[in-house]
């Protein structure tokens, strides 16, 4: 196992012993979300990448070791991690870029990447003895910690928008959790899954505010530089929400850079939907974390709609350290992703992934990204989450009657081959 040798405020700078504090810096507040930090020298000393790259374990737990668990810990069976990662020549040749891949997270057990943080998660509070955790969520990290728990019988609470689409809250319930539909935002529901932790004394899952959520989400950048030989990609382009993801990548490849497994961190590339876009305009303003507030947020892409993103400290971090950007692209390209994204690679992704195509495409444009660079797109979600929009991506199918002829005249009369 690693050990955590401390927590590190990603605002002040403040170190804290593991056991000292449960979730953001008591000095900063909500802002000073913590990185977990470990001895990475004696890590390097007694591990070879190599070896690891051997192991017969297929899911994230193969980097059981670079985790934060007691060695006795048990961890959830559901096979979360190892997901598809895609060689994708016809998407390189659409964003005009030397080469191309996908990273398909939406193929986890409850299809998205969110079922890493709800998997470390999972398994310390069962190392810790808690027997409730609870979230809010705009669907997908309540469904992967609906579903996680599930394989291990634990209760779980879960705070949603009532707005949510109502295929991820029909996921919720049939994984058995209990579902509270709060008629407000994402954020309001946030809130209120604090106050409600804090009153009974649940393990609080929400994204950013407990400091192993990016610990679970970071084995993505662990996946995609074994399966590039180590070799990292030129950039990353993730799709951003309250920026715990795009902190989990960047958190990934620097624990590699810090081990001397990878000669460099890729520049990350975060993507926002212009209705919910407070990290890019920081980004680009110059502004930092202390000083962004509340802001409205209206996406049709639900999982990355977030007024005041929680994990906003080291998403800007993760951002200009890697000497990347952030870009907004609007609902209309999002929901045109969909479709073009799926004809060019076979990865059917829900809004919210989809919208990291819109965002390379943007990104290209603006010269974020050189046309002779490697280009790896994070898709965290599958299609089937939000089938609705999908259908609103798309029109129609042919209409024929049940004879033969009357098909072929629907086809226009192809060449046979």
């Amino acid at each position: 196992m690693a050990a955590a040798l401390s927590l590190k405020c990603a605002v002040c700078g403040r170190e804290y012993a593991p056991d000292a504090v449960a979730y953001t810096c008591p000095a900063c507040g909500p802002v000073g979300t913590l990185e977990v930090l470990y001895d990475y020298t004696a890590l390097a000393a007694h591990l070879d990448r190599d070896r690891l790259a051997a192991s017969r374990v297929a899911s994230m737990w193969r980097y059981r070791d670079l985790l934060p668990l007691p060695e006795d810990a048990d961890v959830p069976p559901l096979r979360v991690g190892m997901t598809p990662l895609y060689d994708a020549p016809r998407l390189a040749a659409d964003l005009g870029v030397g080469a191309a891949w996908v990273k398909d997270d939406g193929a986890n057990p409850t299809g998205s990447l969110k079922d890493r943080a709800s998997a470390l998660v999972v398994a310390r509070a069962t190392a810790m003895g808690i027997s409730t955790v609870a979230t809010a969520s705009t669907g997908n990290a309540a469904a992967a910690l609906a579903g996680v728990a599930a394989s291990v019988g634990m209760p779980v609470v879960i705070l949603v928008p009532a707005a949510a689409p109502e295929a991820k809250i029909a996921q919720l319930l049939i994984y058995g959790a209990r579902v509270v539909l709060v008629e407000g935002t994402y954020d309001q529901a946030f809130d209120l899954c604090v106050d409600l932790c804090e009153r009974t004394g649940w393990y609080c899952r929400n994204t950013g505010m407990n400091p192993y959520t990016a610990e679970g989400k970071k084995t993505v950048a662990y996946e995609i530089a074994e399966g590039l030989g180590w070799d990292v990609p030129d950039v990353v382009i993730v799709s951003v929400g309250d920026g715990n993801i795009i902190a989990g990548v960047h958190k990934g490849f620097a624990d590699l850079h810090r081990l001397g497994w990878i000669s460099r961190i890729p520049r990350l590339i975060g993507v926002q939907a212009e209705g919910s876009s407070a990290l890019a305009r920081a980004w680009q303003d110059g502004t930092d974390a202390r000083s962004m507030g509340p802001e409205p947020a209206e996406t049709l892409a639900d999982s990355i709609s977030a007024g005041l993103p929680r994990d906003r400290a080291k998403a800007l971090r993760a951002v200009r350290q890697t000497d990347g950007a952030f870009v907004a692209v609007p609902d209309s390209a999002i929901l045109a992703a969909i479709p073009a994204l799926a004809r060019l690679t076979g990865v059917f992704a829900e809004p919210a992934a989809a919208a990291v195509y819109a965002g390379a495409r943007r990104a290209v444009e603006y010269g974020f990204v050189k046309p002779d660079e490697r280009v790896l797109l994070l898709s965290t979600g599958s299609g089937l989450k939000d089938v609705r929009r999908a259908q609103q991506a798309v029109t129609g199918g042919l209409r024929s009657a049940a004879d033969l002829d009357s098909v072929w005249q629907a086809l226009g009369s192809p060449k046979a081959n």
